[in-house]
Parts: structure tokens; sequence; C-alpha cells
């Protein structure tokens, strides 16, 4: 027979376990994965950490992002993919292109959230924008008109542009897919694409010496990551050799380049915790739409302008979300 004693134990102990469990809950663990730990990295999780803020998500207790990078060992990053996979992280964060790839490449089932990788569909992440399938959704960096405006924004302070360099990693999927975009619009408007491969930090000079070599008025710097780390060399080559840059981020002008216009980045990094909190909640990474960037930076650098003997219109001026003096 059952004791009225033993009732009242059963009856307590039904109706503590339910706060236990949730008392004891563990957090959401989120691997961010990034070809280079670079100065910016710290922004760009604290811009996501601040959008799960918003979204009623505490940081340290319902979620926590673990930072890695493959730093000096770029093509290393397959291996700290499989390593990633294997700690069965509930969510793989990526910082761009090739990280994405990689992520990809080892799993199929842990949900990936893309942040600011190049066009998802042409490099083979997703079937569509719309239903990207698979295991992979998020926030692309990439718009159909960033190429178009850079091209216009060079030749609005260059009217007699003829002939543009691609200064590119031939390794970064990201590039290739926009070299096509890059050669399409430079033909619209009758301008000579000169495309321009750096690999290594130490071919900087060598590179811009042979843009200079092919009479290059001016270059686009693109997006990759390598681009990102070395922007101290490659704006003091540009300066050196009078080789006006427009680079895909704001680093460029900063470190003393001519002028950047991109996307966002922050933005899509805030803009990501809606889809982690999906995620969370059980969708399927596949049938999320991937969003592309609606906030974009052109940042001018006024002092590098006159260095290098140019006049900036104030038709370009008046468009301009940063002006460094």
């Amino acid at each position: 027979m059952t004791t009225r004693r033993e009732i009242l134990l059963a009856i307590g102990a039904g109706a503590l376990a339910p706060q236990c469990a949730f008392a004891q809950a563990a957090p959401r663990r989120i691997a961010y994965l990034q070809e280079y730990d670079g100065p910016r990295s710290g922004r760009y999780i604290a811009a996501f950490k601040s959008g799960m803020r918003e979204l009623g998500y505490v940081d340290g207790k319902d979620f926590v992002v673990e930072m890695h990078a493959a730093n000096t060992a770029p093509t290393q990053l397959p291996e700290l993919a499989g390593k990633l996979v294997a700690a069965k992280y509930d969510i793989l964060l990526s910082s761009g292109t090739p990280s994405a790839l990689a992520l990809q490449k080892a799993t199929r089932e842990i949900p990936i959230l893309i942040t600011s990788a190049g066009d998802p569909v042409a490099t083979g992440m997703a079937a569509a924008l719309n239903r990207p399938g698979g295991n992979i959704t998020g926030l692309t960096g990439q718009a159909t008109d960033l190429t178009t405006k850079r091209l216009d924004l060079l030749r609005q302070i260059l009217p007699g542009l003829r002939r543009v360099g691609y200064l590119h990693n031939p390794g970064n999927a990201r590039d290739i897919a926009g070299l096509k975009q890059f050669e399409s619009d430079c033909r619209k408007i009758g301008v000579q694409p000169i495309l321009a491969a750096l690999t290594k930090r130490e071919d900087v000079s060598v590179v811009f010496d042979a843009m200079k070599k092919s009479m290059v008025q001016a270059t686009v710097v693109t997006g990759a990551a390598t681009n990102y780390i070395w922007v101290r060399e490659i704006v003091d080559q540009a300066l050196h050799t009078k080789i006006p840059a427009i680079h895909s981020r704001s680093d460029g002008p900063d470190a003393g380049g001519l002028f950047s216009y991109g996307t966002d980045a922050e933005d899509l990094y805030r803009r990501a915790a809606a889809y982690a909190v999906k995620i969370f909640k059980g969708e399927k990474p596949g049938n999320i739409p991937i969003e592309q960037p609606t906030k974009f930076d052109f940042v001018i650098n006024m002092k590098t302008a006159r260095a290098l003997g140019l006049k900036v219109p104030n038709s370009v001026l008046v468009q301009a979300t940063k002006v460094i003096e």
C-alpha cells in the first residue's frame, strides 16, 4: 500500500523536475570558423551577440560562441572544419566563402549559418536563394550591382579610365565567381579588365609593379581574406605606384587606401542572429531563404586622394557614408 507520505513526495518531485531540468539546460554551442582572426572579428561577433540579445537570448546562458581560425595555415580549413563537426556544435557559423565551403564538405547535417559569403548559388553552396536546400542558410555579402557601382565610382573620379585591375586571390571561390561579373561590367562600359592574382604577402609589390607596367589606371581590391589581412602592404604599394584602388571593405581607406564600397558586415552579423534563433526553434536551414545585404558603406580617404593628385567631385562626396580627412 502507498502511504500518504510517499504520495506527497512523488507530487513534490514531479513539481520540481521541470524547474531543475530548465536550470541545468546547457547553452547552445556555436562555432565561428574563419580563415584569419583579423582585428574586426571581435566586432562582428559582438554584432551577432547584440542581435541575439535583442531577440531575448543571453550570451553565456542561452548560447555561447567559440571562435576558430586557420590563420597562418588557411589551407587547413577543411581539417579544422572536420574537427568542429566532430565536436558536435549546434550551429556552425562561417565568416566567408572558404570557411563555408569547408564546413559544407565536412557535414550535411549540422546547420551552417553563412554571414558574409559570396554568391552562394554561383559557388555551389545553395540551390537557390529562396530555398537553399541542404544544411546551409544565412546572409550573403554579395549584391548584384556591387562591381557595377565600384567601376562607376572609379570612372567618376577618373573620367578617362580605360584599364582596370582586378586584385584577387585565385584560390578564393568568391573572387572567381565575382570575376565573371567584373569582366562583364568592364565590357559594357568599354574598359579593359587586367587580372592581378595575389596569393603571397611578399608578392604585393611584384603584383603592383606588374599592373603599373600593364598601364593599369586603377584597381578593384576584392574582399578575399588575404586582401583584408595584407591591406597595409596593398595600400602602401597603391600609393607607391600611383594606382588608385577601391576596396571591398572600409579597412582599405581606414589604412590609407583611396576609398571603399561594400556591404555593412556588422549589419549582416546582427541580422544573422534571427537565423540562429530560427534554427534553435527547429526550422531546417534548407527551407530558410538566404538574404542579400541591405546596408552599404562608401568610405573616402581625402588625404590619399590629394596624395594621388585626384580631385573628388562633390557629386561623389555627397554619396559617402564616411569621409576621412
